[in-house]
């Protein structure tokens, strides 16, 4: 237990900078983050999920969730939620351990992390189970990736992501393929993604590409030690126009200032 006395007796303090804005971007992100919006009793209300795919034992994890949880808080301003998916039981254990932070026995922060894996979840290999509750069999799919039956459950997960709205249908298999890093069902789940029809497939294809020449446009920025606020950030990794991304990409190779980028393009 610590007391005033304690700190009292310290050798040294160092006075640290109090402002704690990041002008330089810092690339942290969680696999996925979905905002949910509900209306209860004619009265809105939201709430945060970050869905992280754990598949093995990372202490830097320690201090980024409580960093990502303490980010979305203050920016939305409402309630967040971690949800961990793991596919064995060891790295489940260990994400259910509490991660504590402050000062022996001065604690200001405990994050608790809503985990899922083999051993609280059962595979969903059936298509029609899995169009009961697609975003259920997406987690059922990456906790038991590691599974025997692997193919059949991603087989199940693609015909039951055609039943639902196209957008929301590409959130869902990007959150799929990000879970199933590393294992045997990542082969499988790409091929189906390569040779089946499906809308939500044709929508992903188009929306990757066009999210990976926004990120460019934001790391060449940075590499150049170009100034970005996080309005300007956003608003270049929501944009999904091909042209204006080109245009954008090429601008942050040569441009000085930000204001640069967003000039009106030529017709």
């Amino acid at each position: 237990m610590y007391s005033a006395k304690t700190f009292l007796c310290r050798k040294r303090v160092s006075i640290l900078d109090t402002d704690m804005t990041e002008t330089r971007p810092h690339i942290r992100r969680g696999d996925s983050v979905l905002l949910t919006e509900l209306l209860v009793e004619g009265k809105e209300d939201k709430y945060i999920v970050i869905v992280e795919s754990q598949m093995r034992l990372d202490e830097e994890k320690e201090r980024r969730w409580p960093y990502y949880i303490a980010y979305l808080h203050d920016k939305y301003g409402c309630p967040v939620v971690l949800l961990v998916v793991c596919n064995d039981a060891a790295t489940a254990d260990w994400a259910r351990t509490p991660i504590t932070i402050g000062l022996g026995g001065l604690t200001c922060m405990i994050v608790l992390a809503w985990v899922l894996g083999p051993d609280n979840l059962d595979p969903i290999a059936d298509p029609v189970q899995a169009k009961e509750d697609v975003g259920f069999a997406v987690l059922a799919a990456i906790t038991h990736s590691r599974s025997g039956q692997i193919g059949h459950i991603l087989e199940a997960l693609a015909e039951a992501l055609d039943t639902i709205d196209t957008s929301t249908a590409s959130v869902l298999a990007e959150l799929a393929e990000a879970g199933l890093a590393d294992t045997d069902g990542l082969p499988i789940w790409r091929a189906l993604m390569a040779t089946t029809t499906y809308p939500y497939v044709s929508h992903l294809r188009s929306q990757g590409r066009a999210e990976g020449r926004a990120e460019a446009v934001v790391l060449v920025l940075a590499a150049r030690h170009i100034e970005i606020s996080g309005a300007d950030r956003e608003r270049i990794l929501a944009c999904r126009d091909s042209d204006t991304l080109t245009a954008w990409l090429t601008r942050a190779a040569v441009i000085t200032d930000i204001s640069e980028l967003f000039a009106p393009l030529p017709a």
